[in-house]
């Protein structure tokens, strides 16, 4: 049967241990809140402690203040720019590593020791990591790390120039950019590109299309002039999603003044240099069917032999000479002037025979005394040809670097600054 008999009361000393127990637990949570929340005055003599050992720390740090051009966890980072500074002290190493594989990549630090830079213009879409480490006059070291991607070519534009830097080229010779993406914020791409003239010369961009620009003066440029070409395209916006990564300066030298214009009515070529004929030269040009462009044309590309081949430029089967000599284009659409050694000697100075081409008397393999060695050897890149008396068309500003075929007005319309 059921016991009816009441429990009997707890003991005080049992209640008085329960309450102790509790007690125990409420000042343990206390302490690891006051230890997780990090509040020093909740420690007592610990907590002083430890915010004196902070004080005594930053009254002892070094007064070297490292800063680096990447931010920390960029994925747009320029693959120019990367380099570290110091203020207050002097860079003792610094190391530069790409995260995936731990290639270093090399620099060096400058001889006051003030900054760093590498030797090598860094990988597009590359994860790197760095460690900066420096110390200032009293010995106390200091060190920055970063960790940061460059801009990917997906994401970044570059542009192809001509000339290259350190080159003698002619009269006629334009700055040409091609650019591996469509601009569609011109303004800001052109307003950092700047060409300059010792002589000096306006000099003036136009656009043809969304991917090429190319910059000349009203006239040709002057005979000996030193050009300076600065890109400052590095972290400039070419459109959406898309970023500069150039940072340069080119400079180029004007050569001499040589004109030579070809007359398709007499077949004759008259050269031209620093404004006196040097040398007039029988040339067989296009034929009737075929004639040759009119107008200014400037030589891009010279090649002591080439091959030609009418299939390329939409002639079918029609030529297929493998070593055409001393061939200097003159269009990006197959234009050339270059030494013809398969044609009859009659024809020069007499018919047109080519396909649009200005064919000059030579030999085969180029050997000899001829007058298509001569014009060659005596020729530079950015030289003019002028053809006149064709009845063909006007050679179009863009086929080829042939700007000099619009008027001033026509071309300074097509700039965008």
């Amino acid at each position: 049967m059921p016991d009816n008999t009441a429990p009997p009361a707890p003991s005080r000393t049992r209640r008085l241990r329960r309450g102790l127990a509790a007690a125990s637990l409420l000042a343990a949570g206390a302490l690891a809140l006051s230890a997780c929340g990090g509040d020093a005055s909740a420690g007592g003599k610990d907590g002083k402690d430890q915010a004196g050992a902070d004080a005594a720390a930053a009254k002892d740090a070094s007064e070297a203040k490292i800063s680096v051009t990447s931010k920390d966890g960029a994925t747009d980072a320029s693959i120019n720019d990367t380099g570290v500074k110091v203020s207050g002290g002097k860079l003792t190493d610094v190391k530069l590593v790409q995260a995936d594989n731990g290639a270093t990549v090399k620099g060096s630090i400058a001889a006051d020791g003030s900054s760093w830079k590498p030797s090598v213009q860094l990988e597009r879409g590359t994860k790197y990591k760095l460690v900066a480490n420096a110390k200032d006059g009293k010995g106390r070291p200091a060190t920055e790390n970063r960790t940061f991607t460059t801009v990917t070519s997906k994401n970044s534009f570059i542009g192809s120039y001509t000339p290259d830097g350190g080159k003698t080229v002619g009269v006629g010779m334009p700055v040409s950019f091609n650019f591996d993406k469509v601009i569609t914020n011109k303004k800001d791409v052109q307003s950092h590109i700047t060409v300059t003239s010792s002589s000096g010369q306006k000099v003036v961009g136009h656009w043809f299309g969304s991917q090429r620009l190319d910059f000349r003066p009203e006239q040709y440029w002057k005979a000996g002039s030193k050009i300076t070409l600065k890109i400052d395209l590095d972290g400039v916006k070419g459109g959406e999603g898309i970023t500069g990564v150039q940072s340069k300066t080119v400079n180029f030298t004007i050569g001499r003044s040589q004109v030579s214009t070809v007359d398709m009515n007499t077949q004759t070529m008259t050269v031209v240099q620093d404004g006196k004929t040097i040398k007039s030269i029988p040339i067989s040009g296009g034929s009737p069917k075929n004639p040759t462009y009119n107008g200014q044309m400037v030589i891009s590309e010279k090649f002591t032999q080439t091959r030609m081949d009418g299939s390329t430029v939409g002639f079918g089967g029609e030529y297929d000479i493998k070593d055409v000599p001393h061939a200097m284009r003159l269009s990006s659409s197959g234009t050339f002037i270059h030494g013809n050694y398969w044609g009859s000697p009659s024809i020069f100075g007499r018919s047109g025979t080519s396909h649009g081409c200005v064919g000059l008397r030579d030999n085969k393999g180029g050997g000899g005394d001829t007058p298509g060695k001569w014009f060659f050897e005596n020729s530079l890149v950015g030289d003019v040809v002028v053809v006149k008396n064709s009845p063909d068309s006007t050679v179009k500003p863009d086929n080829g670097l042939n700007g000099w075929n619009m008027s001033w007005s026509q071309w300074t319309a097509g700039s965008a600054s």
